[in-house]
């Protein structure tokens, strides 16, 4: 007699999360099927390179490929995306009409970048920052030398993507909504230096405008109308609007699943639209919205590098635990990224901070440390060229310190109590809980 090979565990996402998900459950002892699904053709890569030394032509685009680091005895489909979920029957779709039945499931199919969504969207010329395929094109045209790179938004990629071109000699346009760069995420009093510091590096950095639409000729981009009725001539233009979580295929699926992620309880578990965790399917990396203990279970989702191995790794572990032993994933988010010379670091969530103080450095020195409060209490630090400090001030954030910590520091001769400056809030696109900006790291 044939015997029938059991379904065993589906991680949909071949990226970072997924591969470091797979990794933790063979290293924590499941020995049975596993099937890694990716909607790109690639084996799992780093996307943080991507938007830095790629851009710039440090490293070539294959260089980027993540290391294994257990043996995962796993069958791969890669280059067929999931296309829907089946929970009752417990059977994956795939877009080549395949299916692949599962016990139990890893979601992590991270996120997707924000296109151009207004007119002119189907001109060439166009690009944004999320995969492999976007840094190989997109470094192609910047080695063609384009008169004017526009870039539209200035959050992390926008920013990094900036520099890039100017460290490669470009002109470069950085068109933003927002007073500074990093509003939304540093607050404008902090984003104040990196403005300072971008338009020394010569970027023509527009704050408080928006791109309208876009025009050219021939198919190709030429044109960039602004609001205020301003055209800028352009002939490559980078989007770099943020991303939407990859949940579309999960809308028959019955989960609490929106362009702002998958909602999930505590312990990784997918919630279902009635509000009840399924004990066989599980979310990590940047498409995970849970309710993060750190935050008084304020449900967050983490785009960051950290956050994809460390929730990929929990969610593996409660995978192959008991429902009674299922442990609450806590998490400090961390990112770091490099631009316009600066070496910029943040540990915790500014969301909501109403309070920021200068603890080390200064301001006009472009070197400090500096962190967020809320209601008497640190809730983040960052650092522009002072990573020195910034492990203890991220413990301190972690343990709820008051605001600001370490005010009798003998190295800290002085905190310079600043307003934060963050944006008023846009009304949301879709309903979603609050998210950190991504930067791929």
């Amino acid at each position: 007699m044939t015997e029938v090979q059991r379904p065993g565990i589906v991680v949909v996402g071949a990226s970072l999360a997924g591969l470091r998900g797979a990794e933790a459950l063979r290293d924590r002892g499941y020995d049975g099927p596993l099937t890694l699904v990716g909607d790109e053709p690639h084996r799992p890569y780093d996307r943080p390179p991507l938007s830095k030394h790629v851009l710039a032509g440090e490293l070539p685009p294959e260089a980027t490929v993540l290391p294994q680091l257990s043996r995962l005895r796993a069958q791969w489909r890669l280059g067929r995306p999931a296309v829907a979920l089946d929970r009752e029957r417990r059977v994956l779709h795939l877009a080549d009409g395949a299916t692949l039945p599962y016990e139990k499931l890893l979601i992590a199919t991270g996120a997707r970048a924000r296109t151009w969504p207004g007119d002119g969207a189907d001109l060439a010329g166009i690009f944004t920052i999320r995969t492999l395929e976007d840094a190989r094109t997109l470094w192609s045209a910047l080695a063609c030398r384009p008169n004017r790179a526009l870039i539209v938004g200035g959050g992390l990629i926008g920013c990094e993507a900036a520099s890039c071109c100017r460290d490669l000699g470009l002109a470069v346009t950085l068109v933003d909504p927002n007073p500074t760069p990093l509003a939304r995420l540093l607050g404008t009093t902090i984003g104040a230096t990196l403005a300072e510091r971008m338009r020394g590096a010569g970027v023509d950095f527009r704050p408080k405008t928006k791109v309208r639409a876009l025009s050219g000729e021939a198919g190709q981009v030429r044109r960039a109308h602004l609001a205020g009725g301003e055209v800028l001539e352009t002939d490559l233009v980078i989007v770099a609007l943020g991303a939407t979580r990859d949940t579309g295929w999960l809308a028959a699926a019955g989960l609490a699943a929106d362009a702002g992620g998958l909602t999930c309880d505590g312990a990784c578990r997918a919630i279902s639209i009635a509000g009840e965790p399924d004990p066989d399917i599980y979310a990590a990396g940047d498409v995970a919205r849970w309710p993060n203990p750190l935050y008084g279970d304020r449900p967050m989702t983490v785009e960051h590098w950290g956050n994809a191995v460390d929730q990929a790794r929990h969610a593996a572990a409660n995978m192959i635990t008991a429902p009674s032993a299922q442990q609450p994933y806590r998490h400090l988010p961390a990112f770091w990224s490099s631009q316009f010379g600066l070496n910029i670091k943040l540990a915790g969530h500014t969301a909501g901070a109403d309070a920021l103080a200068l603890v080390q450095g200064a301001r006009a020195s472009h070197r400090f440390l500096a962190v967020y409060g809320k209601a008497g209490r640190s809730i983040a630090a960052v650092s522009f060229d002072e990573a020195r400090w910034l492990p203890s001030y991220a413990e301190a954030v972690a343990a709820g310190a008051r605001f600001p910590p370490f005010p009798e520091a003998i190295d800290q001769p002085r905190v310079e109590r600043l307003e934060p400056g963050f944006p008023a809030a846009r009304p949301p696109a879709h309903r979603a809980a609050p998210a950190l900006e991504a930067s791929h790291v």
